[in-house]
Order: C-alpha cells, then structure tokens, then sequence
C-alpha cells in the first residue's frame, strides 16, 4: 500500500495483522471492563494484552466499507507498521462487529475491515513524546458531529511495550488499543478520526463511511 511520509509517497508491504486488546494503562479500569463484558456474557481475555491476528487483507485505505448488519462500530487507534528494520507510526480504526464479540473477540475483529490513514510518521520523530500525542474520533449522529473518543496515548501502554509483547518483526502491522467511547459504544454510518502532535502541530487524519449489509438468514 501507498502513503505519505513528509510530503513523499513511499510504499509499505503488510504481510501481518495484528489487533491489541485490553492495552488500557489503568489495569483497574481494564479489570472494570473485563468485568462488565463478563456479565454480559463475552469471555474474559487469556491475558492482558491481548493481540489478536486478524487476515492482513482487513487493513483498508478505503473511504467506506461494508459492514452486516448494524451491530458495528469502529474505534481510533495508533497503528504501527515494521517494515525492512524501519517503524511507522499512523492512525487505523479497529472496525469490530459488536454483535458477534459477544460470541468471540477474535471473530469479531476478523469480521470487519480496518480502514488506516493514508499518512504515517517515522516513529523514531515522535518516540519521546508519545504520551503528548492526540487521539480524537467524532460520529455522525443525527446529523451532527459528535466527539466520540477522546484524549492522549497516555491512556493507553506504552507503545514500545505492546511492540515488545506482540513480536512484531518485518512487513508486519498492529493496532494498539484506543480510548473509552463518550455515551458508550454504538454504531455510526460515518467517522472521523485524528492523530495530533502538539509539538509540531502535525495531524494524520482518517475519514471513512459505513455501509451497513442485510442479514439474510
């Protein structure tokens, strides 16, 4: 795939997937969740972190995907990719069909596509200020746009530790977690999502509709 690095185009082979969960800092406020989602029937993660490997097909630059019914809902998320000993930073969302995480997590982040920013950063420009970093994710909702995820990297483990933890090696890709949604998770037809660096005041920014499928039983 192609994207942009400080106005050149340089193009990146992902040949793995990988989706960090439960990568929450406040390990109280993780074992919180795991606890809501227990009683509505999902089961506990093995651990924590987590990393589910998902197709590498799923990782989309596309402007709208296509979704089963209106049980999904997407969530901003750092994304970095490790390619020929060099690694990119950039911004993905980890589409995720709700209705089905009830069943499976794994299943439920293999049955959607992950759209990514056509931008990334050279990670060694941002590696000493990551917890500065910005994460902002606004639905369309009645018509308006709402702010739906909101705050820094702080919130979620450091990135160098879910790298560690994942083995990420070469043409490999991984969504490293996100930020608690305002007014809880639901669906949306239409996101957009920003990761800002206040010390440079640079943004990568994705943008991205949903088009929601019937279930034919």
């Amino acid at each position: 795939m192609k994207v942009t690095h400080a106005g050149q185009t340089i193009e990146l082979a992902v040949d793995h997937l990988f989706v960090a969960g439960w990568t929450g800092r406040d390990a109280d406020a993780v074992q919180h969740h795991i606890d809501e989602l227990a009683e509505l029937g999902v089961a506990p993660p093995s651990q924590v972190p987590l990393y589910y490997r998902v197709s590498n097909s799923l990782l989309t630059q596309a402007d709208l995907i296509e979704v089963q019914g209106e049980g999904s809902s997407g969530e901003v998320e750092p994304l970095l990719i490790q390619q020929d000993g060099t690694l990119w930073l950039g911004l993905a969302s980890d589409h995720t069909d709700r209705d089905l995480e009830v069943h499976s997590v794994a299943a439920s982040k293999q049955a959607c596509a992950k759209p990514m920013a056509g931008e990334v950063w050279a990670f060694d420009t941002v590696k000493d200020r990551l917890d500065d970093l910005q994460l902002r994710c606004e639905i369309e909702e009645n018509g308006d746009w709402v702010t739906y995820q909101e705050g820094s990297l702080a919130a979620i483990r450091p990135l160098a530790e879910l790298l560690s933890g994942s083995g990420l090696s070469g043409n490999a890709a991984m969504l490293c977690g996100t930020l608690g949604a305002r007014g809880g998770v639901r669906p949306a037809a239409r996101y957009r999502m920003v990761l800002s660096d206040p010390a440079r005041g640079a943004d990568i920014r994705l943008d991205y509709a949903v088009r929601t499928l019937p279930i034919v039983a």
